[in-house]
């Protein structure tokens, strides 16, 4: 190996655990970011998310923060912070609910043993849930039952529950075949101890990095709701209803669309970029049934 092929050996890993350590810096400063101005929202918006400024839409009132307005003369910064508040707290919520109601599900189907009839029945109720796109059963449930923040909220924590689920039993099956839980059931543990002793703790690392891609598709699905009328009602505020609002901006040369849809992007990126690194630091294992997913 010459001089050159040296010191390429030499640097490669440094700058690659360089780059690694920048990134994870860049996307933790963004999800703090955010998670601060969700927080803030009252101390950091310059008006209530419902004050009209101007009878002019998409113009830069006197009183109006260096964003202008929106398509009603409202300050589109504050309507834009108080969104945050919004989106990340109902996709929050969702998966604070789904994730409990996951893992317990799924415990149960593999303590319950692969093929049982408990396994089979919770299992065929998740393929049937999971068969249909999650955008089309919201559709056709808010549809039915109305739009409200209650009903919002229960559809997201079921979609999001039928894929914890398919996770935690997954796990469940792989290491409730080790010797530590052969030991557990020899001394006479039950169900309950097990799940909570045993396969919870040898779950927390894929768990993790599962609930950080739930929030981001739950961010998602909410914001595609209200983008289309069904999520966040008028006139609260959230990035989703953002977009739809003030699209018609876009004709005008408004950035007022656009601005709300890189908030979106920009925190489900930050999140990604931290369960990748998660990911990699940890060397997480998917279980051999998601593996093809």
């Amino acid at each position: 190996m010459d001089a050159t092929g040296k010191v390429a050996a030499m640097t490669g890993p440094k700058n690659g655990r360089q780059r690694s350590q920048l990134g994870r810096r860049i996307a933790m400063s963004i999800v703090a970011f955010w998670i601060v101005i969700a927080i803030s929202a009252p101390l950091l918006a310059p008006y209530s998310q419902g004050a009209i400024l101007s009878p002019e839409s998409f113009s830069f009132a006197k009183d109006a923060s260096i964003l202008g307005t929106d398509y009603m003369g409202r300050d589109l910064l504050s309507r834009l912070i108080y969104a945050s508040r919004s989106t990340l707290g109902f996709a929050l919520v969702a998966c604070l609910i789904a994730f409990p109601t996951g893992v317990s599900l799924g415990f149960i189907a593999a303590l319950s043993g692969e093929g049982s009839i408990l396994d089979q029945l919770l299992s065929r109720v998740v393929d049937i849930l999971m068969s249909f796109p999650a955008l089309i059963m919201a559709l056709v449930v808010l549809g039915t039952i109305g739009t409200s923040n209650v009903a919002v909220l229960a559809i997201v924590a079921v979609v999001e529950t039928t894929r914890v689920y398919r996770l935690a039993r997954a796990l469940g099956l792989d290491i409730s075949v080790m010797d530590f839980v052969a030991v557990s059931r020899a001394r006479g543990e039950g169900p309950i101890w097990i799940a909570a002793f045993d396969l919870l703790p040898n779950s927390l690392g894929p768990l993790a990095a599962e609930f950080g891609l739930r929030y981001t598709y739950a961010i998602l699905l909410i914001s595609s709701l209200s983008f289309l009328g069904l999520g966040v009602q008028p006139p609260s505020a959230d990035w989703g209803i953002m977009v739809q609002e003030n699209i018609q901006g876009l004709v005008y040369g408004s950035p007022a669309a656009l601005i709300p849809a890189f908030c979106i992007a920009s925190v489900t990126v930050g999140i990604n970029l931290l369960v990748d690194d998660l990911i990699r630091r940890t060397n997480i294992r998917i279980p051999q049934e998601l593996s093809g997913e």
